[in-house]
């Protein structure tokens, strides 16, 4: 028997049709942006402040990175670890967000590729589980 995957944290992303989406909150009031979602809206200048869930754009482009070429503390396990990139990636209404990157060498990354973004594993839970996270690939790759 199969068991199905699961994502790392509920409600941050959801796959839907083979796609991965992230899922953020707008203000319904300022028209603000958010990920992970928001309880309420936090500009100051927005008196409306009421947030609704939504699917965020699934391509960016990649603004900044950084490689981890060390081992996380075990809270933030993985399978099969080996040095990863991250990346802040803009999507657009000036909303950017971090992710892991997936299909690049670490030494060739360059700022300004345009990523898509995929769900992809993070580890095996002892029951044979999955563990998916999302991450960005080159459009390409993707």
């Amino acid at each position: 028997m199969t068991i199905a995957p699961t994502a790392v944290a509920e409600g941050l992303f959801e796959v839907v049709d083979g796609f991965a989406h992230l899922i953020g909150s707008r203000c319904s009031g300022c028209g603000t942006c958010y990920f992970p979602q928001a309880l309420s809206c936090r500009h100051p200048a927005c008196h409306n402040k009421f947030i609704q869930p939504v699917r965020l754009p699934r391509t960016g482009t990649l603004i900044s990175f950084t490689v981890q070429r060390y081992r996380p503390p075990s809270l933030f396990r993985m399978d099969d670890w080996q040095p990863y990139a991250i990346g802040l990636i803009a999507l657009g209404d000036g909303l950017e967000v971090m992710g892991m990157l997936d299909g690049v060498q670490l030494d060739s990354i360059q700022i300004g590729i345009e990523v898509t973004l995929l769900a992809a594993p993070l580890f095996r839970e002892g029951d044979g589980r999955e563990v998916l996270t999302y991450k960005f690939a080159p459009r390409e790759a993707a």
